[in-house]
């Protein structure tokens, strides 16, 4: 594997001078051990246009989406999860490229939600899967987006729900700490229409969040990258004044080419958003929900479960249409 020493010049920039950025809770920078993101080599894009080369579909398709960097899901079915986990990392560091990594597993997973329900069947289960899902990386570089949804998913919980989910997200920070030193692991917090910065800001930290690189923002919605951004740099502000200290964030622009419409469930008339990078208003702008898949059985995605991939609702999503 080869290393490269590079500076996040955008990275730095795009935070408020004004912030004291908090040091990472890891010291290495796995964007400067590799080059460049990895194309995850069995997304569901790639499998569907492997599948139908013949469908008139198929060129935009690959062209657009399945020669994009985007995360890898994980969940009860990845099968066993230090095996699977390992077996991605270590497929991207043969390549010498960063893996975007998605860990989506937690007990009562989309609890208020519903769509996405499911997760590990017990507290206790969740840390032994991601004590597993961080063993399988171990010293090989990569950044993991923790539990998407679960620090704003709180609406129809109560206190001792909320603070044995707060206590999954600690222990998952702390074995990311002990066995996977170069990975950037990032609290999802949520999209500018869901909760306040402020009440965020709270939620993440006490989650854990100053034992995280960073937080992330728009998983699988549609909000502009500028809302975001604005977004992001209101809760460091809020864990500025609070706290002390802030964080640099990422944000999922691959859906968000033509901004929100208010709905969130396979929104119709979206588009593919710029493609995974460094910077861009953010530490990083990454393809995090994979262009194509469904949110569940809702809106244009109507008769689909979530995560099926829908060919029609992928090329529209590639013209905005």
């Amino acid at each position: 594997m080869r290393r490269r020493v590079r500076v996040l010049v955008a990275a730095l920039s795009a935070l408020p001078l004004a912030l004291a950025v908090a040091p990472s809770a890891h010291a290495a920078d796995p964007t400067g051990m590799t080059s460049g993101f990895y194309v995850d080599p069995d997304s569901s894009a790639k499998k569907w246009v492997a599948a139908n080369s013949g469908d008139g579909r198929a060129p935009a398709v690959n062209a657009s989406l399945a020669n994009t960097p985007m995360a890898r899901w994980f969940g009860s079915w990845s099968g066993t999860i230090g095996t699977a986990a390992g077996a991605y990392v270590g497929a991207a560091d043969y390549h010498d490229k960063l893996p975007v990594m998605v860990a989506y597993n937690i007990y009562h997973r989309d609890y208020c939600g519903g769509h996405s329900g499911g997760g590990a069947s017990s507290p206790s289960a969740y840390a032994s899967w991601i004590a597993q899902f961080a063993g399988g990386i171990a010293g090989r570089p990569a950044v993991v987006v923790l539990e998407p949804d679960s620090l704003a998913d709180y609406g129809c919980m109560n206190q001792t729900q909320i603070r044995e989910r707060q206590g999954m997200i600690s222990g998952a920070l702390a074995e990311f700490g002990r066995q996977a030193p170069n990975t950037w692991v990032y609290l999802d917090a949520g999209n500018p229409g869901w909760v306040s910065a402020a009440t965020m800001a709270q939620r993440l930290h006490e989650a854990g969040l100053p034992r995280a690189h960073g937080f992330s923002l728009n998983i699988s919605n549609y909000y502009t990258t500028a809302q975001n951004t604005a977004y992001g740099n209101a809760v460091n502000g809020e864990l500025a004044a609070r706290y002390g200290y802030t964080k640099p964030f990422v944000v999922d622009t691959s859906r968000n080419g033509n901004g929100s419409n208010g709905e969130w469930c396979n929104a119709a008339g979206r588009r593919i958003g710029t493609p995974t990078q460094l910077g861009g208003g953010a530490e990083m702008l990454l393809w995090i929900k994979a262009p194509g898949e469904s949110d569940g059985n809702c809106g244009v995605g109507t008769g689909s479960t979530a995560g099926q991939f829908l060919p029609e609702v992928a090329y529209k999503m590639i013209y905005g249409y």
